[in-house]
Parts: structure tokens; sequence; C-alpha cells
């Protein structure tokens, strides 16, 4: 079976329970999976019952598919997300973003929990991704290509639709929400960068790094899918305060932001 297959599959098991069409996609990262629970009028769906779906092992990531209502708009959420780092392939990571294109979402947003390059961040901001960077050592497109959802050599330039980054602009601005704007950079993990990482990172470009978002954007590009990037900068990544890094501290900032972060996703949603 062959990861369009893999995909109709999921989409016809989600059919049965749940209507997405129409639906914003939203897939939420560390620290940030508690928006799921504001959806009302929604079915619930682990993701070890859907066919193919793996299951996250990672603290944070609940690992279920929520689609309902938030502030009566229709939303398919991803509590939790696949990472490369464990084990799993490129494609099987953002198959889940194939199969919302199958269910008819009309847009996608996407979130992370990042570690801030750029030294005039701080831990707690809100990052608009700008532009993305993958230093992951594969891509989701690798293979034979799926025609079904897109063209062999997909363009990249606007990976992130410039149209919803006006729009968040502007919810942040009505909000009076500090919202910062960069490019994030992707490495495979799990290990945090190393502080040699990190200036190369900046070096680079990248305002943010972290271990995913990337292929999901990548993949939601070659599907047409007009999508959104949200980081919240959770820490100062490797060598910028001199600190040790954890899980821990970046459960806790997302948890410190939810709020703020919560009123940004939502304002995005009833504006798309």
């Amino acid at each position: 079976m062959n990861i369009y297959e893999k995909c109709v599959q999921s989409a016809e098991y989600i059919k049965t329970l749940a209507d997405a069409n129409g639906a914003i996609g939203l897939i939420l990262g560390s620290g940030l999976g508690p928006v799921g629970d504001l959806l009302t009028d929604k079915t619930v769906i682990p993701y070890g019952d859907i066919p193919n779906f793996p299951v996250p092992k990672v603290e944070g990531h609940a690992g279920e598919l929520i689609i309902g209502n938030l502030e009566g708009v229709k939303v398919i959420c991803m509590k939790g997300r696949f990472h490369f780092y464990e084990g799993y392939s490129m494609q099987t990571v953002s198959m889940p973003v194939r199969v919302m294109k199958l269910l008819g979402i009309r847009a996608l947003i996407v979130t992370n929990a990042a570690g801030g390059v750029n030294r005039d961040f701080s831990s707690g901001n809100l990052m608009l991704i700008d532009d993305i960077i993958n230093f992951m050592g594969d891509n989701p497109l690798v293979g034979e290509n799926v025609a079904e959802f897109g063209t062999r050599f997909p363009d990249m330039t606007n990976a992130l639709s410039p149209e919803l980054k006006d729009l968040a602009r502007k919810c942040a601005k009505d909000l009076g929400i500090d919202l910062r704007e960069g490019v994030y950079m992707a490495f495979r993990g799990p290990n945090y960068e190393t502080p040699a990482e990190v200036r190369f990172a900046k070096f680079a470009g990248a305002d943010a790094v972290g271990m995913s978002t990337v292929p999901e954007i990548m993949v939601a590009r070659h599907a047409s899918i007009p999508t959104i990037g949200i980081s919240c900068i959770t820490n100062m990544a490797a060598g910028i305060t001199g600190a040790e890094l954890s899980h821990e501290e970046v459960a806790e900032t997302a948890n410190r932001v939810f709020n703020e972060f919560k009123s940004l996703v939502i304002e995005l949603v009833k504006n798309i």
C-alpha cells in the first residue's frame, strides 16, 4: 500500500465518524494541546483507532484527532503530532496533513514550541513563522510523487500564505499581542541543538529552532493548502543564556502563555 492509499484509508475511516469538509486544520505542538479541549459538539478519535496512524510517544502530545466547533467555526484538530526523531518516516510524520486535504480542509494552522535564536526574542514570545529552513536531513516529498496531491517540483516561495500572515498580524494587533516574526529552522532531534549549532542557525538566517513543523508545511504547500505557522518561544536556544534546556521548561512556558496563544488562534480561526 502506497502513501496515497494509506491516506485514503485513513480519511475514509474518519468520514464514518465526523464531517470535516470545509474545516480549518489545526496542529497543536508541545504544551499547546489544551486548545483542543475548547472545541464543542466534538468527535474525539484516538490516533490508535485510525488506520495507518502511529501514536505519538512524547509528553504533551495526547494523540487525538478532534473534529468540532471553535467559536462556531468547524475545526479538525491534531492534539499532538508525530516526530521524525521518534523513528517515523518523513512521509508518516506529514501524512495527517494529506489526510486533512482529503477530508476537505480549507486552511491549516501549524503550531510548535521552539527555541529562540534571535536575541531580541524572550521566553514566552509568540512568533509568526515567516519562512522555513529544512535541516532535518530528509524531505517528506522524496520518492514517487503523489500526483493526486501536487506537482513533482512544488514552489516553496510562499510556503506560508502571505494573506494568512497579514491576517495574523492584524489579529495580533487587535488583541494587543506582541507577535514577533522570523524564520523557523527544523533540526532532526531528539537532542536539543548544541551552542555551535545554534550559532550556525543564526548564521543561516534562523530566528527560532525546533524539531517539527517543517515537514507538515512542505506537504501542505505541495497539496496547495493555505498555511500559517505560529511558534511559541518556550526557551532561548542553547548558548544564548548559558542555561541548560529541559522539556519541563518547554511545558511550563507553553502553559504560562497559553491564554495569549489561545486568543490568537481563536481570532485567526474566526477570521480565516
